[in-house]
């Protein structure tokens, strides 16, 4: 092998180590798994053709030049945007079988963030969504955060304070508590498979959110929709609870949730947020051009 080659090999091994963090920071950034690996591939050809004798810290190094690339990103999803974001929208989740964890996932679960989150973080500016997801999540110094939004360190600063307070007030407590999800989801599912109404309302939350994603072209009862309510939210279970009825629970970003597969295929996939018993959140994807891309979990 030559010297060349062998350089190549070595800088090929050593971004290898850094993929999983890379691919968390243009997740959270992103909120879909393929442009998440689509950035982290254009950081690994951006690495090719910088002389990284210039570069002191590899790994601070690919983390902005990640951040930078899924900035521009975000600000070309906005430019091209000609209306304000779909509130429908719900991000690629992540899915985990119960029985077993992917170690190649783990760097996405190291310090997990919900759906619920990153439905939050969606309605962030750009900048904004750069200046708190690499200082709040992956605690880059503002300095280095800087350069890349093209502020100056105090700015910056602001920005990710702004961004912070606007997640705090929107994002949705949520019972941690595995065991006590499944209680719940449990309820759920029996209530949904029993066609119990009054049981359905009763493991809902009064001002429950149903927030459902199938994508542009799916119409109908089965279509994007927003409900709220117990009693509207239980009516809409009630119609599709032969898909609830074939769920299985597995872990959806740092949560339990619900996945619906149909000929070996994914139907849809549900997260909740779980306060004092109940559901509060519900969010579904039921997009089938974004499922394609999701790969079922292992078992």
């Amino acid at each position: 092998m030559s010297p060349v080659d062998h350089d190549k090999e070595l800088l090929a091994e050593r971004f290898e180590e850094h993929r999983g963090h890379l691919k968390a920071v243009a997740y959270r950034m992103l909120g879909s798994l393929t442009e998440a690996e689509d950035a982290v591939q254009e950081a690994w050809l951006r690495l090719g053709r910088t002389d990284t004798g210039d570069i002191g810290n590899l790994g601070g190094w690919l983390t902005t030049v990640t951040g930078r690339i899924c900035l521009d990103l975000l600000r070309s999803r906005t430019a091209r945007r000609e209306q304000p974001m779909d509130e429908t929208f719900v991000p690629d989740p992540v899915i985990r079988s119960l029985s077993q964890v992917d170690p190649e996932q783990e760097a996405l679960h190291a310090d997990s963030v919900g759906v619920a989150m990153l439905v939050v973080l969606e309605t962030l500016e750009p900048d904004e969504r750069l200046a708190f997801v690499l200082h709040d999540m992956f605690a880059v110094p503002f300095d280095d955060i800087a350069p890349v939004v093209e502020r100056s360190s105090a700015a910056t600063r602001q920005l990710a304070s702004r961004a912070r307070r606007r997640v705090r007030d929107a994002t949705p407590s949520s019972d941690p508590d595995l065991g006590r999800q499944r209680q719940v989801l449990e309820a759920f599912m029996a209530a949904a498979r029993g066609g119990d109404f009054e049981a359905l309302v009763a493991v809902l939350h009064p001002d429950v959110v149903l927030r459902a994603d199938a994508g542009a072209l799916v119409r109908g009862v089965a279509g994007s929709k927003i409900l709220q309510g117990a009693k509207t939210v239980a009516e809409s279970a009630m119609m599709f609870a032969r898909y609830t009825a074939a769920a299985q629970m597995v872990l959806v970003n740092d949560a339990l949730g619900l996945l619906s597969v149909v000929d070996g295929r994914i139907q849809s996939i549900m997260s909740v947020t779980i306060t004092d018993h109940r559901i509060t959140g519900m969010y579904i994807l039921a997009d089938p051009d974004r499922l394609e891309h999701l790969e079922l979990p292992k078992n």
